[in-house]
């Protein structure tokens, strides 16, 4: 009962044997064309003419290559192009109503008004201090007006009693008073000079404090800083705010950024100002160009971050999207061939088959650049160049193939 099965592993394993150490011979018997067994290496290894008629018959594709462009595919998602928290300058109750998530705001709207408790009396404090202050520098300039003048009279004086002590008309007595005079008047006057300065100085205290008081109370408003959709409820009536405390966050979808990471193997592919499209994961197409490319990889990734502007002024597309983004790059020259002529050699190598000169066939490696409806776009080819689309499996390198020639299909 056991016989069968060991026949048949048997036969199995001849024919394996046959198939993989033995295919030439195989396929020289299969052609009419049986290799006698003691046939010696330098017989086998010398060409032989063979009759058309014994050529293997195969479909081939005459192609000529053609510039197209080249892409750098990316996983990103989408981004705002701006988003901001806004925050409270200042401490205060809340008065205002909230605004609820997901509301229209334009650039100035208030989002949040704070109780101004006393700031609108420190502010009057503030701006009668410095009315005094300027009150003070007419006095204190006319103080530097009287002490000038008596410093122009007490030098008169000194002149004076000089001359006529150096001619004996006037005592020792007198010239000592008028120089004594001529000290105290000029002390008069940087006393009257420092009081100037002193008034000016409370002039700019005084002028800073109603500025801070009137920014206290510019800080009572909470405004947008620019057009968006509220991303938050705003700060609910009566709640305290101190500084530093959210009021609301706004985010910009007018335009959106497609922020994507490009591997160091294809950044230089990329450039400032190319143009990109992205589908997005709701199947929605969309153009743009790149506005950004970082200079600095990513330490774990080893990655360049890139952005693509996108408008967006329907606001179709949201923060946070998936993307596949598609950047274009400089072209490259390539075969479009369809997917069936592709082959694997003995090592697993991606390639083709061609019939060269001769009509033999020969494999040949290819880089596959794209996929389309249409075939596939590969490189690394002569120009032009024979493709075999059909019975590429069938034949080996050196095997003389009898082709016949379909149209490339464009």
């Amino acid at each position: 009962m056991r016989l069968i099965p060991l026949l048949t592993a048997v036969l199995v394993s001849a024919a394996l044997y046959l198939m993989v150490f033995e295919r030439d011979r195989v396929m020289g018997f299969a052609q009419g064309n049986p290799q006698p067994a003691d046939m010696t290496d330098a017989q086998i290894s010398e060409p032989e003419v063979v009759p058309v008629s014994d050529a293997v018959a195969v479909v081939a594709m005459n192609s000529t290559a053609q510039t197209i462009d080249s892409a750098v595919i990316l996983r990103g998602e989408t981004e705002a192009a701006r988003q901001v928290t806004v925050a409270a300058q200042t401490s205060g109750l809340v008065i205002s109503d909230p605004l609820r998530k997901g509301t229209s705001v334009s650039e100035g709207d208030t989002l949040c008004q704070l109780d101004p408790g006393i700031r609108e009396a420190s502010l009057a404090e503030a701006r009668a201090r410095l009315a005094e202050a300027q009150g003070r520098v007419p006095e204190a300039q006319a103080g530097v007006i009287e002490a000038e003048a008596r410093v122009r009279e007490a030098e008169i004086n000194l002149n004076a009693a000089q001359r006529l002590s150096q001619d004996g008309f006037a005592s020792e007595t007198r010239l000592v008073s008028a120089q004594a005079a001529m000290e105290a008047a000029t002390a008069g006057l940087r006393r009257a000079s420092s009081a100037v300065a002193s008034a000016e100085a409370g002039i700019e205290s005084a002028s800073a404090a109603v500025a801070f008081a009137e920014r206290e109370i510019d800080n009572l408003t909470i405004t947008a800083p620019f057009s968006g959709l509220l991303e938050t409820d705003t700060a609910e009536l009566g709640s305290l705010m101190q500084t530093g405390t959210p009021c609301g966050t706004i985010i910009d979808l007018s335009q959106i950024k497609l922020v994507g990471f490009v591997p160091e193997t294809e950044v230089a592919q990329v450039s400032v100002g190319a143009m990109a499209g992205a589908r997005l994961a709701s199947g929605q197409e969309v153009r743009g160009q790149v506005t950004f490319l970082s200079r600095s990889a990513d330490e774990l990734t080893r990655t360049f971050r890139v952005e693509v502007t996108v408008p967006n002024s329907d606001l179709v597309i949201s923060d946070g999207q998936t993307a596949e983004i598609l950047i274009a790059a400089a072209g490259r020259t390539a075969h479009l061939i369809p997917a069936s002529a592709l082959t694997l050699n003995d090592e697993g190598t991606l390639g083709v088959r061609i019939v060269a000169d001769g009509n033999v066939a020969q494999f040949m490696s290819v880089t596959l650049l794209r996929d389309t409806s249409q075939g596939v776009w590969v490189t690394d080819l002569p120009d032009p160049v024979a493709i075999i689309t059909v019975g590429q499996e069938f034949v080996t390198d050196g095997v003389p193939v009898r082709p016949t020639f379909a149209e490339a299909e464009g």
